[in-house]
């Protein structure tokens, strides 16, 4: 039996300024979107498009991105427990037991997918003055980027992890097994940052670190796939004519990217929703599945000029 490489992930919450902390899921998302930008400047800039346009397109892209994804989460994961707390919905605070300030936890990328979709047809028709699809045959380029980020983000956050292996690829995540009122309860330091700190590295608290379990870590696995997602992309965009058939790299982005979801939620967490109700599939699995089917109909029907 193969064992895990024993590696301990407890990173911090993010650069110290000293007067301010980046939080590294923070930042993640800031180079996605800012790569992104870049990324839609050179389209723009080969397709004689306006640049004036790019600055609407972030703006549109950020707000359905975030938007989307948190309400993502709320419908298709966590709808029983925001059903009665509407208002933590949309602040990032939660009022019962007590008054707490959380930051929107739970983003959905199948929320963010549709978001961005609708978003970019108010945006085509309103200030683009081009077809649905023309559009998102490019965006799809920087969202496929931006991907590799966020997850990579979920990493730094230790969060969206996979199930115990005993496989090489084995991580054991103190901070998903721990949450912080646990990590002073058990050392009794009352600080958790520096709780987590010796849990990972003072023998004292060695049986407390024998008990974290060696997890895959799929946040790891997505990023790593969606840079094979996102090299295709731009490959086809900037090599070939694929960017001439209408919906065909829109298409091929879901088939790739729901695909790559559909196999690493085999050996994820469970993250709730409806998994329990239709069974043999996770939330994330049924999700992705319209994606895909739909993505297969734009990519063999690209040749054909589609009009929406």
């Amino acid at each position: 039996m193969t064992q895990a490489l024993n590696i301990v992930w407890n990173p911090s919450e993010g650069i110290d300024l000293g007067f301010f902390v980046i939080r590294y899921y923070s930042l993640m998302f800031v180079i996605a979107f800012g790569l992104g930008w870049y990324l839609m400047k050179n389209i723009f800039e080969r397709e004689n498009e306006s640049l004036e346009k790019l600055d609407s397109l972030f703006v549109w892209s950020v707000l359905a991105t975030l938007i989307g994804a948190r309400l993502g989460h709320v419908f298709f994961y966590d709808w029983e427990y925001f059903r009665n707390h509407l208002s933590e919905i949309i602040l990032p605070f939660r009022f019962t037991p007590k008054f707490e300030f959380t930051g929107f936890q739970g983003l959905a990328s199948h929320g963010a997918a549709i978001s961005i979709i609708v978003a970019m047809y108010f945006y085509s028709k309103n200030i683009l003055k081009r077809p649905l699809l023309w559009i998102l045959d490019r965006i799809v380029i920087p969202v496929a980027s931006g991907a590799i980020f966020v997850r990579l983000g979920n990493f730094f956050n230790s969060e969206i992890v996979g199930k115990v292996t005993n496989s090489t690829f084995g991580i054991r995540f103190i901070q998903d097994y721990y949450s912080k009122a646990d990590a002073v309860n058990a050392t009794q330091i009352a600080k958790p940052k520096e709780a987590y700190s010796a849990i990972a590295t003072n023998p004292k608290y060695a049986d407390l670190l024998a008990q974290v379990p060696a997890k895959h870590p799929t946040q790891l696995y997505e990023a790593f796939c969606y840079i094979f997602v996102f090299a295709i992309l731009f490959f086809l965009y900037w090599k070939t004519e694929a960017r001439k058939k209408s919906g065909y790299l829109f298409g091929l982005f879901l088939v790739l990217l729901f695909s790559v979801r559909m196999v690493v939620e085999s050996v994820k967490e469970s993250q709730g929703g409806f998994e329990s109700a239709l069974g043999l599939l996770s939330t994330g699995q049924w999700l992705s599945i319209p994606f895909i089917l739909i993505g297969f109909y734009f990519v063999f029907t690209a040749e054909k000029p589609i009009k929406i």
